[in-house]
């Protein structure tokens, strides 16, 4: 990044964001949140817009029970089209509430039918009582009608709805507790809930209609954006000379120099140009391929890393791809997520949740059907076990069990999940040996050298020994080298210039710390083989139920419920399992990578003041 500092009179600042803001390259040092009432006002209007888009974009009546009377309802939008919408939102609620409560009344009134409410108001006018119950049928007993005037109203064969007459005053009891009155007749609130449906037509007519301003609120909320932008750089400016003079900081990529000397020239500002450096706390802009392009997003929901720190993206993305694989485990699965992605990619189906996914969708789909080949398992069968695979392909399949000397008999996919983990936490030290020692200088970073060489040392001792590529004699003195050195590092140049006790004292305590935590790191890791193993077994669990359905297959009509049971069932399992693969991957990036890579993650991304915010 270049820095640049311009100087100009506090009159010309306005005209000269704008300008900023057609060049679309700039990034003005700004807050990212709103500093003062009229900054807040802006951000809720771009918010509210926003949510009204998110709503009516997702709005889709085709379905609806009324879509017919819907489509040819003329509403018209009047108005701010998104009051319109939020004024039609809110009674939209509104009356779906009120048709909920007429729709009970309707089923509450129904069995009385229709009455002349007047007769019976008038039966209180000549001093009568009227009295409602209503009973189970097996409950019922012709004999009540002996102790009140009883008029049965509705028998529906089940239930029996009766009134009786009684005058005022006169002692009355009766065997059954009575119910309240009907609040009115049946057509009444049949005619109510009607005209709610009409009203709700209306606002769901109202709603569609609303949809062709979506360009025009789109194009509302970027300018508001753009004004919000531009107000937020010019509160962050700093004035001298008794506030006539302005001066705004700012940075660009170095590959725009170039472009931007020529376009501040024409506009004869007065700027500074420098190399950017670590204490201006530059914004960040990544610099990736295509295929570790698709993996910034986590990077991102992590953090950016700080001006002199590694993009960690370029390991984050083939790690990150092998823990869903094998997470996911299952190449059939990965043939599901692959011509997913592609439709996604082709607009052949649309989801919103999934917008601009269809790259990594595709790639991680891709990725599943070569770990999962390897892995052995196809929509929940053994490719092992399959008569149909090549001897060649089963050769290169990574499964069985297999025997460590000393320790046992182990699944080879559960050690290979430990050995990833362990070359994934080695890497993540290497990286923070390596980057420590460019950001801080090596005496600032002996400690990080003095565990690398422990750990990652010790490990590769211990493979040669094993491998018995080295005599006992070489594996001894590599011991001792690797033991003295790394103590050095670890208890006594750990910090270069304080007390040596302190160093030792400082030291034990990080030995600790990392005895702790690099054992629950590495078993953190087994789950790459758990959540594989999981979703294979349940797989599996569904092909041996639609088997137990089909039989030997001469039944033609049981392979219906065979092909809904498959199919409902994988679908469930590539639901599950893709969401545990999409989760557990980023947590051993984000925790146990990142953790042991030293990755800060407090970095700005490069947010340039620019007339598109979309």
């Amino acid at each position: 990044m270049t820095k640049y500092s311009f100087v100009l009179l506090t009159g010309e600042k306005e005209g000269f964001l704008e300008q900023l803001q057609e060049l679309g390259v700039v990034d003005i040092s700004r807050s990212v949140k709103p500093v003062d009432q009229d900054s807040s006002e802006m951000f809720a209007k771009v918010t509210r817009a926003r949510k009204t888009l998110e709503y009516l974009e997702g709005i889709n009546f085709s379905k609806d029970a009324d879509a017919e009377a819907i489509a040819k309802a003329t509403v018209t939008v009047e108005g701010d089209p998104v009051d319109f919408i939020e004024q039609c939102r809110t009674k939209l609620g509104e009356l779906n509430t009120s048709l909920a409560n007429a729709e009970k009344q309707m089923k509450v009134r129904l069995p009385w039918g229709d009455y002349d409410k007047k007769a019976i108001d008038g039966l209180a006018e000549l001093g009568y009582t009227v009295r409602y119950y209503c009973v189970d049928l097996k409950r019922y007993d012709p004999v009540w009608s002996e102790l009140q005037p009883l008029q049965i109203v509705n028998n529906d064969g089940q239930k029996v709805w009766f009134v009786t007459v009684a005058p005022k005053g006169e002692e009355y009891s009766f065997p059954v507790q009575e119910v309240a009155a009907p609040e009115g007749t049946y057509a009444e609130a049949a005619a109510e809930a009607a005209q709610i449906k009409a009203e709700i037509i209306g606002c769901k007519a109202g709603l569609l209609n609303a949809k062709d301003y979506i360009p025009a609120i789109k194009e509302a909320c970027n300018k508001e954006l753009v004004d919000l932008d531009r107000y937020l750089a010019d509160s962050a400016a700093s004035s001298a000379a008794e506030d006539h003079i302005t001066v705004f900081t700012g940075f660009a990529p170095v590959e725009n120099d170039a472009e931007l000397a020529e376009a501040f020239d024409k506009m004869g500002v007065l700027y500074i140009k420098d190399e950017a450096v670590e204490e201006d706390n530059p914004p960040i802009k990544l610099k990736n391929n295509w295929f570790t392009r698709q993996f910034e997003s986590f990077t991102g929901m992590y953090g950016m890393p700080v001006y002199s720190e590694f993009d960690p993206t370029s390991i984050v993305a083939p790690f990150y791809l092998l823990f869903f694989a094998m997470c996911l485990g299952d190449a059939g699965y990965g043939i599901v997520l692959l011509l997913f992605g592609l439709m996604l990619n082709r607009g052949w189906v649309k989801f919103a949740m999934f917008d601009g996914l269809g790259n990594i969708i595709s790639i991680l789909g891709a990725g599943t059907i070569v770990v999962g080949t390897l892995l052995g398992t196809f929509f929940g069968m053994s490719l092992y076990e399959a008569a149909w695979v090549p001897e060649a392909v089963k050769n290169c399949m990574i499964v069985g069990e297999v025997e460590v000397p000393g320790l046992g008999v182990f699944n080879i996919q559960m050690l290979l999940a430990l050995a990833i983990g362990v070359f994934h936490i080695c890497l993540a030290m290497t990286v923070k040996a390596i980057c420590y020692t460019k950001r801080f200088g090596f005496r600032q970073t002996v400690s990080a050298w003095g565990w690398l060489l422990l750990i990652v040392g010790g490990i590769i001792v211990a493979v040669l020994g094993v491998a018995k590529l080295l005599s006992p004699a070489a594996i001894k003195w590599a011991v001792i080298v690797i033991g003295v050195l790394s103590a050095l590092g670890i208890y006594i140049f750990n910090t270069p210039g304080r007390n040596p006790l302190m160093n030792i004292g400082s030291g034990l305590w990080d030995t600790y710390n990392m005895a702790t935590g690099i054992l629950g790191d590495v078993l953190s890791y087994i789950r790459l083989f758990a959540l594989g193993l999981a979703g294979g077994m349940l797989g599996q669990a569904f092909n041996n139920l639609g088997g137990m359905v089909l039989g030997d297959g001469s039944n033609i009509i049981l392979w219906l419920p065979f092909i809904l049971i498959l199919m409902f069932g994988h679908v469930l399992n590539i639901l599950m399992s893709s969401l545990g693969a999409f989760v557990h991957p980023l947590r051993l990036t984000f925790v146990e990578y990142f953790k042991n890579a030293g990755y800060e993650g407090k970095g700005a991304a490069y947010n340039p003041l620019t007339t598109n915010k979309e």
